[in-house]
């Protein structure tokens, strides 16, 4: 026979817990020999192990004591359940640490593979950082929200990429972003991009430059993370609207 702690210890838990599956009514008290001690079987040491088997898989008191009152069949057929619930819980977790493992890689958080692509393309273009971080906080939300679009939006832009001009701008801009909003460069910068979408919407038509259909607050929200990231674009938007363009994230004429 078996004093209360020899039962918790070949059970592999407390005695405070062999105490609490007591007053749950999962565990059956024995009466108390002559001593005043609880004397406990190996029939007691079997239940303790089945009651903390399903406790650790999650099984509420409640449906572990219709358990412990099932027959051999009941029994297996809510352990197979408990094992299918517990694959999906492992799936689930594997699929979290695949997302932990994305976040730690940079880029890869919430980014398809084609934008991560993008993203070192503009890099190995020589890109400044900054510029390359709102272009992947744009892409975040924008991903999530429309992932259905992704691989219409990035040819688009890898085909913008590739006109040198773009390229020079995208430089450029990089080496404004340490300026006052009143420095020639910034000026020079929204004549170029002028003249670029001027081009585009001639050689392309309007489409091509006013091509992102988003919502206002997603554009709104898109706004804002590049000017905080770069303050110099907000300048450069007003710059821009005097020359006919207004839009950051969403570019379209101000006027026709």
């Amino acid at each position: 026979m078996l004093t209360i702690s020899q039962l918790a210890s070949y059970a592999g838990v407390t005695v405070r817990a062999v105490r609490h599956y007591h007053a749950k009514g999962l565990l059956p008290e024995p009466q108390r020999d002559r001593s005043g001690y609880r004397r406990y079987d190996a029939t007691a040491v079997v239940e303790l192990i089945k009651i903390r088997t399903l406790a650790e898989a999650g099984v509420p008191l409640t449906r572990i004591r219709e358990l412990l009152q099932a027959d051999e069949e009941e029994f297996a057929a809510a352990v197979a359940d408990i094992d299918t619930r517990l694959r999906a819980e492992i799936r689930e977790r594997q699929r979290h640490r695949v997302r932990i493992a994305r976040l730690a890689a940079g880029d890869g958080l919430a980014l398809p593979t084609e934008v991560v692509e993008f993203l070192d393309r503009l890099r190995a273009l020589g890109v400044d950082e900054r510029i390359v971080q709102v272009e992947r906080d744009g892409w975040i939300p924008l991903a999530t929200h429309s992932p259905e679009r992704v691989p219409e939006w990035i040819a688009r832009k890898r085909e913008q990429i590739a006109d040198p001009q773009l390229v020079d701008f995208y430089l450029t801009l990089g080496q404004a972003l340490d300026r006052t909003d009143d420095d020639p460069m910034l000026v020079e910068l929204a004549d170029t991009l002028a003249d670029y979408l001027t081009r585009m919407a001639g050689e392309r038509g309007e489409d091509y430059v006013d091509d992102v259909d988003i919502e206002p607050p997603f554009v709104e929200l898109m706004d804002s993370l590049a000017f905080d990231t770069a303050p110099p674009a907000r300048r450069l938007i007003e710059l821009l609207t005097e020359r006919g363009w207004t839009g950051w994230t969403k570019l379209k004429r101000s006027s026709a």
